[in-house]
């Protein structure tokens, strides 16, 4: 891991975005790293904007606010308008091109456009969305393993979503598949 990354997850409310954004803070955590996770939502809370940002550090973190993410996984087209322009140098775009048509023109990042939500109707629930993209994201960003998520995941899922995690768990899988793919095409 570089000494600092910066995540920013956005979409509409109800996409999941702050739970993949917690699950990853908690990773993080549970990997004696230092973290912060913020949330913020639109003014209706389901089908309105969210995002979160979360920063993940070996080294004390000085502010959780982020100006210029280092990874930007957007979910739908107003996240992408939002995100885009402002993603560090070096930087990495994951879009879910299910809903965003559009492609970026900036040639200083990486941008992996994943069906995230064509893929999660795939595995049965489009409510996994979320984690084909985490896994995207880590296939192509490295910070944690996949595996490192898994076990998270075991361990703070609630009760009432257990029945829910071997198909987590192939939500996992199936980002890691689709950025793999893409990422030796490149």
């Amino acid at each position: 891991m570089t000494q600092q990354e910066a995540f920013i997850f956005s979409g509409f409310g109800g996409q999941g975005v702050m739970f993949v954004g917690q699950l990853l803070a908690y990773t993080a955590m549970d990997c004696g790293l230092n973290v912060t996770w913020i949330p913020s939502y639109g003014p209706e809370m389901r089908g309105g904007t969210a995002n979160c940002t979360v920063v993940i550090s070996e080294k004390p973190i000085g502010s959780p606010i982020v100006r210029f993410p280092s990874v930007a996984v957007v979910f739908n087209l107003p996240s992408f308008d939002k995100y885009e322009p402002v993603i560090a140098s070096g930087g990495l775009l994951v879009s879910n091109s299910s809903l965003v048509d559009q492609t970026s023109e900036r040639d200083d990042i990486t941008l992996l456009q994943i069906p995230g939500t064509d893929s999660a109707d795939d595995l049965g629930n489009v409510r996994v969305t979320n984690l084909i993209m985490l896994g995207a994201a880590l296939t192509a960003r490295p910070v944690l393993t996949v595996d490192d998520v898994r076990a998270s995941l075991a361990d703070h899922i609630p009760a009432h979503r257990r029945n829910l995690l071997d198909l987590n768990y192939a939500a996992l899988d199936r980002g890691v598949e689709l950025a793999s793919d893409l990422l030796v095409t490149a």
